[in-house]
């Protein structure tokens, strides 16, 4: 146990909160303090530690998330209480991503099995899928879609929810990651139309062609890996890092892009902080960089026809 965890789970607090607290808002207030107290890292799906607390108090009642104001008065049991209390520990002394603790997480508005072979969604392009891609596909068919580095199968399985007609490749270098992606895939009924694949990068697609590319891929650099707070150490490293300066992989994808891309195709891309960097090496590339009403930067779309035209940018 951490001298944090010894600080604010005594004995004492533990056998007065389990005897004193009754309802989910007893338990809620009591979580938020903790969490307040313990200077957790927020960011593996939650921005506050009022949904951090909430997030953990749902799977303990096997309850939808809490959005409604009518349960804030359900009383728990002793067991209920115990339990939330042995997790809530969980998530403050070991650092450890609620969702990973719950082994669910939502994107998109869909739920997911997530555990520590693969990240915890979090990306902005859910906002981007939920509203079809309209202004990027500007109008294109979709048939084919490649989610590169589907991790959990998060996005993948999200763009065949938005598109009902489209057939999607799950692509991933990591067996482990596919497994999860798979289970997923079954618990969603769409084995018919995601189709898990293992490849690095483009390398087993042959000659395949999509309409739409989405792709998150590695993109911490070196620096900053050393530097995550901890909650990150139980992510897998193959899916954060890529080389010093975070942008390895994404070179790798832009140089293959046009190539896999239907005419009119476009290829969506997040690359977080890396943006910056992104920036400085392909000036003269014409990356349109994409706004979020609910929050997120380093995403960017762009079309085979600029792919083409900047070809011999990405050979370097």
């Amino acid at each position: 146990m951490s001298d944090t965890g010894e600080l604010l789970f005594t004995p004492e607090l533990l056998s007065d909160a389990v005897a004193e607290l009754h309802t989910v808002h007893d338990w809620l207030r009591f979580a938020v303090s903790k969490l307040n107290q313990s200077d957790v890292y927020l960011g593996h799906g939650t921005d506050n530690p009022w949904d951090e607390a909430a997030g953990l108090l749902s799977f303990v009642l096997h309850l939808p998330p809490l959005t409604d104001d009518k349960l804030l008065n359900v009383r728990l049991t002793r067991g209920e209480r115990q339990h939330f209390l042995s997790l809530l520990r969980q998530r403050i002394e070991q650092r450890i991503p609620t969702a990973y603790i719950t082994q669910q997480a939502y994107f998109a508005g869909l739920p997911f099995y997530v555990d520590e072979r693969v990240l915890v969604p979090r990306s902005p392009i859910a906002e981007l899928i939920n509203c079809k891609f309209i202004r990027q596909l500007n109008g294109k068919p979709v048939q084919q879609i490649l989610d590169l580095c589907t991790g959990s199968g998060c996005i993948a399985i999200a763009c065949a929810y938005a598109f009902e007609d489209a057939q999607v490749d799950a692509v991933d270098i990591s067996e482990d990651a596919l497994d999860v992606a798979q289970y997923n895939i079954e618990q969603h009924g769409l084995e018919q139309r995601v189709f898990p694949i293992l490849s690095d990068g483009y390398s087993a697609l042959g000659g395949a062609r999509y309409d739409l590319i989405v792709t998150n891929p590695p993109y911490v650099d070196a620096d900053d890996m050393d530097d995550l707070p901890d909650e990150y150490r139980h992510e897998p490293e193959l899916g954060l890092a890529s080389g010093e300066d975070g942008l390895a992989l994404t070179r790798h994808i832009l140089r293959g892009a046009a190539e896999h891309l239907t005419d009119g195709g476009v290829l969506v891309c997040e690359v977080g902080n890396s943006m910056v960097q992104l920036q400085q090496d392909y000036p003269d590339v014409a990356f349109d960089w994409l706004q979020f009403e609910h929050g997120g930067i380093g995403v960017f779309a762009i079309s085979k026809a600029e792919l083409e035209r900047c070809q011999h940018l990405f050979q370097d």
